[in-house]
């Protein structure tokens, strides 16, 4: 038997009596409101073959099936062992007024940084709309095995995921749960945001020469999923606010925009996430043709084309930073939530490990090829010609 550990944080409403050790979390906001962090991290145990099968199935055109994967762990979240870092703060005074606080978010930071001194990257990430805690654990630790994977990538390089979880309610009721989970996110963004802000500190006490604490040199990376795009979005909204100069903090390495639920041109000069890439020495897109999640949303819910179908509505005008890959000759394969979430199946999983790993964008070991002629368009193929 396998234990699999997952590192978290979330603004969602724990469940049962003790918080510090929730059975679970819930659909809503926490009791002390949207922008209240919770940080903690679980432990299952699963079985060690029924995880090599869904490693060694194809999906997405290469060995791993996040959706099988995901689909197995998911009924273990339940019996999950939970432990959410405590705190000691009032909530109603500011933190600089205060003596002898402790901090959840400290206790969190340090225990990530005694992980990454071993030699392992860490990636954020951030689930998109209708999706419960069970679903956001299970998708967290399949994206977490996948990005491990041993065929075709650096044995030497690790990665540990860090999830961000938000009240997405998880109810499938496609014009209701679209609907809340839309306004949820933009709450969830400030969230987002705060708990940015706590890292850009911690990080620039790190790089405090006078502190004399280590630095790993290892590097973090964030990944967001569909409306998690819309999360992060709002996210850079409330760090502008509290960012003195012109330029948000590089925290990241890479910033890889998954199947993005956000509008065509949001990547632009002056647009919403038009200073995203000031956050990361590189922001990838991915997007998918075939993706029924975002004709639902174009469609349905009176959006304008989405990022998360064609890509870039205008590519030339974007930062040099930002590139985006086509995936829809592959993410089309299979179910529904291949076509949505292949970010965790096959090649469009490896193109995002091998960016981790350092690859250039036009590395021979990719299976990506130039679309057109701008140097920043791509898409997967089978074999790179």
């Amino acid at each position: 038997m396998a234990k699999l550990q997952l590192f978290y944080a979330t603004n969602r409403n724990h469940l049962g009596d003790d918080r510090w050790h929730p059975t679970g979390y819930g659909r809503n906001f926490s009791a002390d409101g949207m922008e209240n962090l919770r940080f903690g991290r679980l432990t299952l145990t699963a079985s060690d073959a029924k995880l090599k099968a869904a490693m060694s199935a194809e999906s997405a055109g290469a060995a791993v099936n996040g959706s099988r994967l995901g689909d197995y762990l998911e009924p273990l979240v339940e019996g999950a062992a939970i432990e959410a870092y405590e705190e000691k703060i009032d909530p109603r005074v500011s933190q600089e007024s205060q003596k002898n606080i402790v901090l959840g978010s400290a206790a969190f930071f340090a225990d990530l940084q005694d992980l990454m001194m071993g030699g392992t990257d860490t990636l954020i990430y951030i689930h998109g709309f209708n999706v419960s805690w069970k679903g956001a654990v299970s998708s967290a630790l399949a994206l977490q095995a996948s990005l491990n994977r041993t065929d075709g990538t650096d044995p030497r390089q690790k990665v540990n995921v860090v999830l961000f979880t938000w009240p997405s309610d998880g109810m499938a009721l496609p014009l209701v749960s679209y609907k809340s989970d839309r306004s949820e996110a933009a709450g969830s963004g400030h969230a987002v945001g705060r708990a940015f802000l706590k890292l850009r500190d911690f990080l620039a006490r790190l790089n405090d020469r006078a502190t004399g604490e280590p630095v790993c040199g290892q590097d973090i990376h964030l990944l967001c999923h569909s409306m998690g795009n819309y999360v992060l979005q709002n996210a850079l909204k409330r760090m502008d606010e509290y960012t003195p100069g012109n330029a948000l903090p590089r925290l990241f390495e890479h910033i890889f925009l998954c199947a993005p639920d956000v509008d065509d041109n949001v990547l632009e000069i002056g647009a919403p996430l038009g200073r995203v890439h000031e956050l990361a020495r590189g922001v990838t897109v991915y997007h998918n043709r075939g993706d029924k999640a975002m004709y639902v949303s174009d469609y349905t819910k009176g959006n304008p084309e989405r990022l998360g179908t064609n890509g870039a509505a205008h590519p030339a005008t974007l930062h040099n930073k930002v590139h985006q890959v086509d995936c829809s000759a592959f993410a089309g394969e299979g179910t529904d939530f291949v076509q949505h979430s292949y970010f965790n199946s096959g090649l469009p999983n490896l193109d995002i490990r091998h960016s981790i790993e350092g690859l250039a964008h036009e590395d021979k070991r990719r299976n990506r090829r130039r679309k057109g002629d701008l140097p920043n368009v791509w898409e997967l193929v089978r074999k790179r010609s």
